[in-house]
């Protein structure tokens, strides 16, 4: 279990599904959803499996992120921020980081990297798909920019 002052206080890899796709969040020390927060195992296991797969795709960075990123901080993308995130994209995963960081009960992320060759859950090994379909986006991953709060199992 990830506690209250753990969410505050880190920023924790999790991933969810929209019945298709996968996505990666950089949780930006927001409130997780129940379904990540309540089993810190679960969540460990899908990010010590995610990011020991082989990449698969090249990386389509958001168009809209410099003007975002200059808006909130000031700065816009550089090789530093887009590194995990290109890392993780390029395994499969649409990547998304929390919009403003440390607000613990802001629930907004923006996409950071789209892949061109997107990873599925029907690629998945049975275990590792029971834990990340307990963890939904009820909206379709392939065309959003910024997400809302993801609903648990």
């Amino acid at each position: 279990m990830y506690t209250e002052i753990e969410q505050q206080t880190l920023d924790i890899d999790w991933f969810f599904t929209d019945g298709k796709y996968i996505g990666f969040i950089a949780s930006g020390a927001g409130k997780l959803p129940e379904s990540v927060a309540t089993s810190s195992e679960n969540n460990e296991k899908l990010v010590s499996y995610f990011r020991n797969l082989q990449e698969i795709s090249e990386v389509i960075v958001n168009p809209k992120l410099n003007d975002l990123l200059i808006e909130i901080f000031g700065t816009g993308a550089d090789e530093r921020y887009l590194y995990d995130f290109v890392s993780m994209t390029k395994k499969g995963f649409y990547s998304f980081d929390k919009i403003y960081l440390n607000n613990f009960l802001d629930y907004d992320y923006h996409l950071v990297t789209s892949p061109m060759n997107p990873l599925t859950i029907d690629d998945l090994p049975q275990d590792i798909l029971n834990i990340i379909l307990q963890t939904k986006y009820s909206d379709g991953m392939k065309n959003v920019i910024n997400i809302g709060k993801i609903n648990s199992k």
